[in-house]
């Protein structure tokens, strides 16, 4: 079985589709309505869906606070360059890039109200 894409609610679609586009490589292939649904995909051809409030028909707008989506770069450098391309952006970043459970990397808020993380499991040399 192979994940298909994932669709994300979010409150503004096209401040997030850009975001997107910008920071972490996406490129829109659709756009629905005015701005109402983004269809994107990644580099590795995954697609991800964001979706206008809108569509929430039970209104169920928050993620669980641990929710996030995450990113794997191939190296430690890469996390750090990507690192500092959001924060010279003036994107919110609470903290550095850092080892944690066995991998490197960091976490940040990106507009929609989503958790995401940036990471890289390259292991250094001793």
């Amino acid at each position: 079985m192979i994940l298909n894409h994932i669709n994300i609610p979010v409150e503004n679609v096209e401040d997030t589709r850009q975001f997107f586009e910008q920071y972490l490589d996406f490129n829109c292939i659709e756009v629905k309505g005015k701005n109402d649904l983004a269809i994107m995909k990644g580099t590795d051809g995954f697609t991800l869906v964001l979706m206008s409030q809108a569509f929430n028909k039970n209104e169920l707008n928050s993620f669980p606070s641990a929710f996030h989506i995450g990113f794997l770069l191939a190296t430690r450098q890469q996390v750090i360059d990507k690192y500092n391309k959001l924060k010279t952006s003036c994107i919110a970043m609470e903290n550095a890039p850092a080892n944690m459970r066995g991998i490197f990397g960091f976490y940040f808020m990106a507009p929609g109200n989503i958790l995401v993380e940036i990471s890289s499991d390259e292991v250094l040399s001793k």
